[in-house]
């Protein structure tokens, strides 16, 4: 029986080659795997910052923007409402604002806001997500002639008042979120991003 010469520099060359092919299919596969990962333009623009003109917003008025796909309030308070702010302190869950969470430090005060005429706040229930409604008429028969105006939340029933403070036995645990924002000047507010971020 005769044997059959093997040509070890063919093999190794074969090896080779073979190898690298499959390491250019695993980099063409891995690529747009990574890819898709990274967030697209679209999604830059949803967390980017969001300018807003004040100079629209009368006082009373509520004004509502978007900012990371969620509803941001903006509302233009009165005297009144100002006014009416400290007379429910005993009705809340957190009227001093002590869950740190909730708002920047910068907004951990009675009005929640760095000015007190301008009120932002996230337009999301703390309790299960849905959307409060605006109710800034004091004493409406539906809810009662103790309601100094705020939102009420259709859903279940939470109720929070111009300072988004939740009052006591409401389903929602938690103040309305205040997020990060500043004012460029008197009239331009920029919500998402803080004066420790400029």
């Amino acid at each position: 029986m005769s044997e059959i010469s093997v040509d070890g520099s063919k093999r190794r060359f074969l090896v080779a080659m073979s190898s690298a092919v499959g390491g250019v299919a695993a980099l063409g596969a891995a690529v747009p795997f990574v890819m898709s990962m990274t967030p697209s333009a679209r999604a830059l623009a949803a967390g980017a910052p969001v300018e807003v003109d004040l100079a629209g917003i009368e006082p009373g008025m509520l004004l509502t923007v978007e900012w990371r796909g969620k509803p941001v309030w903006i509302v233009h308070r009165t005297p009144e409402m100002l006014e009416m702010l400290g007379k429910h302190d005993d009705r809340l869950t957190d009227p001093a604002c002590e869950n740190t969470a909730q708002q920047p430090e910068y907004c951990k005060n009675p009005t929640r806001s760095i000015k007190p005429a301008y009120m932002v706040a996230v337009g999301i229930c703390t309790h299960l997500g849905c959307s409060p409604t605006f109710r800034k008429e004091v004493g409406p028969a539906d809810l009662g002639a103790d309601w100094p105006g705020g939102w009420f939340c259709p859903c279940h029933g939470s109720r929070f008042d111009l300072s988004a403070r939740v009052f006591a036995g409401s389903p929602a645990p938690t103040n309305l979120v205040v997020p990060p924002h500043k004012y460029l000047s008197d009239s331009k507010l920029l919500v998402g991003e803080d004066q420790k971020a400029a």
